[in-house]
């Protein structure tokens, strides 16, 4: 097979994965050419990953709710709730950063657990449990809040976390060494796995792409990778917010594509029957991935108070809409089975680029909320549209 023709064939097999990649390169091209290079300035790139974070790690989340079959409508205000909670400790309580932050972590597995439980035991549809949470955290943020309406946090540790970045060790023409060293041990690391991969994979007998591809691949995604550092080191570097985000995604896709938990997710998700007649244990599963997404509703809602500084009443609006399309956007399928945690993070980036585009072109907000919606009406279509075909 010519090179032409494998890369070809290889694109329209996994045109799901790629798809989004496609549609990120054409959106950010596009803004950049129409704000005359302003979208991929260091500052602007670096506003628009650390307003993605929260977003972004409820994504991840949402992935895995959504690969089982099941929706969570309650991490929005859970998110906003929790994030109150840890204003609180911090403000009122005297609570340090470290004591605060598990706790508040803790708090959303154990949610997540209950929510878990409500499906898996009860029998209640998700879709009636988690509405019932969202209306639950929504009352419980108005009441913890009520006071003061607002709970401005003065802790400097803890606002670090959505406002900081990491430490510069020195400045190379302008560019934050730092910044460099990860994004090098980034591409290295990417280089490594995906070898190692390619070895493992030949060992056993299965069919691997050539390695033109494959050397043309490890090419293009680590020059990406390296494009990004490079951009970021322009500015201030890393945020705490971004690497937060990546510690998030390699954690969880170790965990979806190394561990047999990862395949038994899988495997409820393609057909819960047969996975409970295989041995697997489908409940245990669902509480697992409710409690993981438990736990991410309230890193999330730590990320959103951390970056304002303060609790509102408002926090967590529309945020588990903006979780959801995200994961769509990024590959997830409606059916079940099917999505990757690193599509929900471009995913989500996909959807922040927008907004970020659209808000540096001074499109109207009414326009906003069209073009996003049309979007993610496009990602459904292409992803029934995909399925149609496989059939």
């Amino acid at each position: 097979m010519t090179f032409y023709k494998e890369a070809k064939a290889l694109v329209k097999a996994n045109i799901r994965d790629y798809g989004m990649y496609i549609a990120l390169i054409v959106i950010m091209l596009t803004f950049t050419f129409m704000t005359d290079g302003l979208f991929m300035s260091s500052r602007n790139i670096s506003n628009l990953l650390d307003s993605a974070g929260y977003i972004a790690v409820l994504a991840v989340g949402m992935t895995l709710v959504i690969v089982i079959r099941h929706i969570d409508l309650s991490v929005g205000f859970l998110a906003g709730f929790l994030g109150a909670i840890a204003a609180i400790f911090l403000t009122q309580l005297g609570y340090s950063v470290w004591i605060t932050i598990p706790i508040i972590l803790i708090l959303g597995v154990l949610i997540g657990l209950f929510n878990g439980a409500l499906i898996a035991k009860l029998g209640i549809p998700a879709f009636v449990a988690t509405l019932a949470g969202m209306l639950i955290f929504r009352g419980a943020l108005l009441k913890v809040t009520e006071k003061t309406g607002t709970i401005i946090i003065k802790d400097g540790q803890f606002n670090a976390i959505g406002n900081g970045f990491i430490p510069s060790i020195m400045q190379i023409n302008g560019l934050h060494l730092l910044t460099l060293l990860v994004g090098l041990g980034g591409i290295l690391l990417y280089i490594y796995n995906d070898i190692s991969n390619r070895r493992n994979k030949l060992k056993y007998g299965f069919d691997v792409i050539s390695k033109e591809i494959f050397s043309l691949k490890l090419v293009l995604i680590s020059a990406i990778i390296a494009y990004i550092t490079w951009i970021l080191a322009g500015y201030n570097g890393f945020s705490w917010t971004v690497i937060i985000m990546i510690i998030v995604v390699i954690i969880y896709h170790f965990f979806t594509s190394k561990t047999v938990l990862g395949r038994h997710i899988y495997a409820v998700g393609s057909n819960p029957e047969a996975a409970h007649l295989s041995g697997i244990n489908v409940q245990k599963i669902t509480y697992i991935v409710f409690g993981s997404m438990g736990m991410l509703a309230a890193l999330s809602g730590i990320l959103f108070t951390s970056r304002l500084q303060s609790a509102t009443t408002t926090a967590g609006t529309l945020f588990e809409l903006d979780a959801i399309a995200a994961a769509y956007v990024g590959g997830v399928s409606s059916a079940g089975g099917v999505g990757k945690v690193t599509g929900a993070i471009i995913g989500a980036i996909v959807m922040a680029s927008l907004s970020n585009g659209m808000n540096l072109l001074g499109v109207g907000i009414s326009y906003q909320y069209i073009i996003r919606g049309a979007v993610l009406a496009g990602a459904v279509i292409f992803d029934v549209m995909t399925r149609k075909q496989r059939a």
